[in-house]
């Protein structure tokens, strides 16, 4: 077990597990050409995954290409992220406008994110099929009308609440798919900061939103608001016609060293564990999860294959390719001898590059041939897997919460003693705006280095539960945002404004390390079901976020806003410590022991959470793949 990891007994290697360091194999010079697994410039981090030797994969682009492609997705989704609070400040004043409740006005941010969740459900296995590029460029055509739309609207609600549900269709490919293409293009030690950078892009641009849309109203109009998201929209899409190529690569499963469930036991220590014979081979790398060598040195000797029949495990048994200048077994085949060449698409010739007039077409083939209905279901039942329902949990919470200051403020600061107008009204999200620069530079600077220090002082060995470090702040500061503006926004005659602003900034800061942590720990953890896994979590807080929209501002005019936001903050102190439970180990297994005997001691999920479900696959379970 290492720091708090409980280690698994079923699997070699268990998906998201990486060594990072080469410094823990210790290989002689002899050795680290034997295995050839390509590192960085530095030669001490391994890549993770592993590049091919295609140049059309994203992981053999130039670093800055790669930066230059996700630095067009931070533009655009900082455009696209402005849609969900852009009638924040100005809620009140359009009430009056339309002659419509304050809930009914609410309800146009309500249906806009309702928007997003389903159009991220039909969206995201569409980018599993074809790639992503298709939707990143549908995306922007529909904000860039759908914005045209909305101003045009004029005093016609029904108009409005239809541009807003388009909007959100506009909003869901950046919002499901931005974090995906990091994990497309960056290698585990590169995630960290540009994970930062493209939620910082998604949530950050959106707290800024109102400071200027308050002020837009007030000299310019409303509408104004909507035609200027179109008019940046489509400045925008030449840069993702021309600069956004496709992300998406059907890399081979054993170059993917982190979401494999084998492992080759490297430890110069051990000679044993060098040979080729204790090398456990996957024959079909989606179908079969190997178990641990047992100790009957008989078994030892041979593995299942996927027809569930006993063959040998020897050296002459384990084909290797010698095309890729390292030590990854090669996909078996008994007709192949053991010195056969291949190429990193096993057989072909290596392939040359896409010429670029290709890379501007929306399609470049089928990325997969799994049915398009199938991964239409797909996110679904793993909101059973307690990984992925742990990271819906940790960032769609405190986004909920924050959309329900964002309803209230507006009523709080309108109305007596203060009486603000939209301009003064949208100035309060000043404080959310630096919260949220606050948090990311906190991601941004924590994220990586507290990856690599964990794995270091874990003998090398990269554990996505690392990442969980970034939860311990997001405590710290989401829960005291709401404790503070709950306490201080129930007297604001008392307090005034700027204690309920500067609670927000923390409540806000808090939202921001939860959604980089959740977001690192699924691309890390769960890379194999990665896109439906951001779908799990777009669902979970856009609908979660459509039902307070519906409820909030009753709720809070019944009770004050004193004891919701107290409530509010209770729950998430206790949501944030359920990532003790992630630490190590409590599985299925381990939950029946506990229910048969009394001094059966468990410990809680983590690592051996990710073994048995990568043993006991719910999406095969249920034929989904």
């Amino acid at each position: 077990m290492g720091l708090g990891i409980l280690e698994d007994t079923k699997l070699e290697h268990v998906p998201g597990t990486a060594t990072l360091e080469e410094s823990r194999i210790n290989l002689n010079t002899s050795q680290v050409a034997a295995t050839g697994l390509k590192t960085d410039k530095t030669g001490r981090i391994i890549l993770v995954p592993q590049p091919s030797n295609d140049p059309n994969d994203p992981l053999n682009w130039p670093i800055w290409k790669r930066d230059v492609i996700l630095f067009v997705l931070s533009l655009l989704s900082v455009i696209a992220s402005t849609l969900s609070p852009l009638l924040a400040a100005t809620t009140l004043t359009l009430s009056l406008i339309f002659e419509r409740t304050f809930t009914q006005m609410a309800l146009l941010t309500g249906y806009h994110l309702l928007g997003v969740a389903v159009a991220g459900i039909l969206f995201v296995p569409s980018a599993r099929v074809w790639g992503k590029r298709h939707l990143y460029l549908l995306g922007t055509c529909v904000l860039i009308f759908s914005s045209a739309w909305g101003g045009a609207s004029g005093t016609n609600y029904k108009s409005l609440l239809w541009a807003r549900i388009f909007q959100g269709v506009a909003l869901a490919p950046f919002e499901a798919l931005v974090n995906a293409s990091v994990g497309d293009l960056y290698h585990v030690h590169e995630r960290g900061k540009r994970m930062a950078l493209s939620n910082l892009a998604l949530f950050g641009g959106a707290f800024f939103t109102p400071v200027i849309v308050g002020k837009i109203t007030h000299t310019m109009g409303w509408s104004w608001t909507f035609y200027f998201i179109a008019i940046f929209s489509g400045a925008l899409l030449p840069c993702v016609i021309f600069f956004v190529p496709e992300t998406a690569y059907a890399r081979p499963e054993y170059l993917n060293i982190d979401t494999a469930t084998i492992l080759k036991r490297l430890n110069a220590n051990d000679p044993q564990s060098n040979s080729p014979n204790n090398i456990p081979m996957d024959t079909n790398h989606n179908n079969y999860y190997p178990e641990k060598h047992s100790s009957d040195p008989a078994t030892n000797a041979e593995v299942a294959d996927t027809d569930g029949r006993r063959q040998s495990n020897s050296a002459n048994d384990i084909p290797i390719n010698t095309n890729h200048n390292s030590y990854y077994p090669a996909k078996q085949s008994s007709h192949l001898p053991s010195n056969t060449e291949l190429t990193d698409t096993d057989g072909r010739h290596q392939p040359r590059s896409i010429p670029y007039y290709r890379t501007l077409l929306p399609f470049n083939g089928r990325k997969t041939s799994e049915n398009y209905f199938l991964l239409l279901l797909r996110p679904f039942p793993l909101f059973a897997h307690p990984g992925i329902l742990w990271a819906c949990l940790i960032q769609g919470t405190l986004i909920g919460w924050t959309v329900m200051i964002g309803i209230v403020l507006a009523a709080i600061m309108l109305g007596p003693p203060l009486f603000f107008d939209e301009v003064k009204t949208g100035y309060m999200y000043t404080g959310a705006f630096v919260g949220a620069l606050v948090g990311f530079a906190l991601a941004g600077l924590v994220a990586d280095p507290s990856a690599k220090l964990l794995a270091r002082w874990n003998k090398g060995v990269f554990e996505p539960e690392f990442r969980l470090v970034l939860v311990v702040p997001q405590l710290v500061l989401g829960c005291t945002g709401l404790y503070g503006f709950g306490i201080v926004s129930n007297d604001i005659e008392r307090y005034g404004w700027f204690w309920p602003d500067f609670f927000f900034a923390f409540e806000v800061a808090g939202m921001v390390l939860g959604a980089v942590a959740s977001a690192l720990y699924v691309v890390d953890a769960h890379r194999d079901v990665a896109v439906e896994a951001f779908t799990c979590l777009m669902i979970f807080k856009n609908v979660f976020s459509f039902g307070l929209t519906f409820s909030a501002y009753n709720w809070l005019v019944d009770n004050g806003v004193r004891k919701p936001f107290v409530a509010i903050a209770s729950v998430q102190v206790v949501i944030c410590m359920l990532s003790i439970l992630m630490c190590k180990s409590l599985t299925p297994e381990n939950v029946l022991k506990l229910a048969r005997t009394d001094n059966y001691r468990s410990d809680v999920f983590g690592k051996k959470n990710r073994s048995f479900f990568a043993r006991h696959d719910i999406l095969r379970l249920l034929k989904l793949r």
